[in-house]
C-alpha cells in the first residue's frame, strides 16, 4: 500500500497540472490578428519569388512593395492592441528575411544578374546574407538602453528600404530612360552597396518620434498627401518609385550629419553636468577630479 500512494499522488498532480494548461492555453482572438498580417506579407514575399522565376517582373515588384506596406501595419497594430508575443516577434522576423531578403534577391538575379552567373549570385547571395543580419542585429538592440531621441533613427538602412532601394535599377529601366539591364556589372555594384547600408552602422532617420502625436490641422493634409502617393503609385508606378529610392538615399547623409550633430550635444552636456558635479570629466585619466587633483585610493570593496 505504501508503494501506491507516491504513485497516486504524482497522477493527480498530472491531472492538475495538465487542466491549468489546458485552461491557460486559450489565447485571445486579438492576439492573433497582428499575426495574420504578417502571414498576408510572408505570401505576398513568396509569391513575388513565384513571379520572378515567371518573368513576371511588375507582379514580382508590387507584391514586394505590398509585403513592404504590411510590415509597416503588423507592428504597430500589434502595440495598438497591446499584443505582442514571442510567436509574432519571431514570425516577424522569419517574413522580413524572407520578403526583403530573398525575394529581391532572386527579382534582381533573374532580372540582371543571369548574365554575370557567379558573379552576379555572390552579389545578391551577400545582399541576402547582410539582410539576415542586419535583422539578427536590429532584435539583439532591442533591449538596449539609449537616448529618446535615438529611437528616431535606425542603425544602418532598414530591412523595407533595403528591398525597396535595391529595385531601383529595375525602376530605371522600366522608364525607358536608360537601358540599365544592358550593364550588369553596375547592377552588381549597387547591390554589393546596399549590402553594406544593411549591416553598416550608419544612422538613418526612422521617423518614429513625429508619428507619435499630430497636430489637428495637419491630419487633412496628411490624407491628402497619402491619397496622392497612392495615385501616384497607381499610375505612375516606376517614376513613383524612382522618385521615393532616391530620395530616401539622399537624405542618409543628412540623417548621419543629423545624428551626429545631436550625440555631439548629448556628449558636451554629459561633460558639463560632470564637471559642474566635481566628477571625472570624459576622456580625463581616471582617479583625477574635474580641478585636475588626485583622488586618493580607496579601501572599500565592491560586492
Amino acid at each position: 500500500m505504501d508503494s501506491l500512494e507516491p504513485d497516486l499522488e504524482n497522477r493527480a498532480r498530472r491531472r492538475l497540472r495538465h487542466r491549468r494548461l489546458f485552461r491557460n492555453s486559450k489565447v485571445p482572438v486579438r492576439m492573433l490578428v497582428p499575426n495574420f498580417f504578417t502571414l498576408l506579407s510572408l505570401c505576398a514575399g513568396v509569391t513575388g519569388i513565384r513571379m520572378a522565376i515567371e518573368q513576371r517582373y511588375d507582379i514580382a515588384l508590387l507584391l514586394i512593395v505590398l509585403a513592404a506596406a504590411i510590415d509597416g501595419i503588423d507592428g504597430r497594430l500589434a502595440r495598438a492592441l497591446k499584443a505582442q508575443s514571442r510567436l509574432g516577434a519571431e514570425l516577424d522576423s522569419l517574413a522580413d528575411f524572407v520578403n526583403f531578403g530573398v525575394a529581391p534577391a532572386i527579382v534582381v538575379y533573374t532580372w540582371g544578374l543571369g548574365g554575370l552567373r557567379d558573379f552576379g549570385w555572390i552579389a545578391v547571395l551577400v545582399f541576402a546574407c547582410c539582410m539576415g543580419l542586419r535583422l539578427a542585429r536590429f532584435n539583439s538592440m532591442l533591449d538596449t538602453e539609449k537616448p529618446r531621441w535615438q529611437s528616431n533613427y535606425f542603425t544602418g538602412m532598414p530591412a523595407p528600404a533595403g528591398a525597396i532601394t535595391v529595385l531601383l535599377p529595375l525602376y530605371i529601366d522600366a522608364l525607358g530612360v536608360i537601358d540599365v539591364r544592358n550593364h550588369p556589372v553596375f547592377i552588381a555594384v549597387y547591390t554589393l552597396f546596399l549590402a553594406f547600408l544593411l549591416v553598416s552602422t550608419i544612422p538613418t532617420f526612422s521617423g518614429k518620434l513625429l508619428g507619435e502625436r499630430i497636430k489637428r490641422e495637419w491630419v487633412p493634409p496628411i490624407f491628402g498627401a497619402v491619397a496622392l502617393l497612392v495615385g501616384l503609385l497607381i499610375t505612375y508606378p516606376f517614376a513613383t518609385m524612382s522618385a521615393v529610392a532616391i530620395a530616401y538615399l539622399s537624405i542618409i547623409p543628412l540623417s548621419y550629419r543629423r545624428f551626429k550633430a545631436l550625440y555631439a550635444r548629448d556628449k558636451a552636456e554629459a561633460e558639463a553636468r560632470a564637471s559642474a558635479m566635481g566628477a571625472t570629466p570624459i576622456g580625463a585619466p581616471a582617479g583625477t577630479t574635474a580641478s585636475g587633483g588626485v583622488i586618493a585610493p580607496s579601501t572599500e570593496t565592491k560586492h
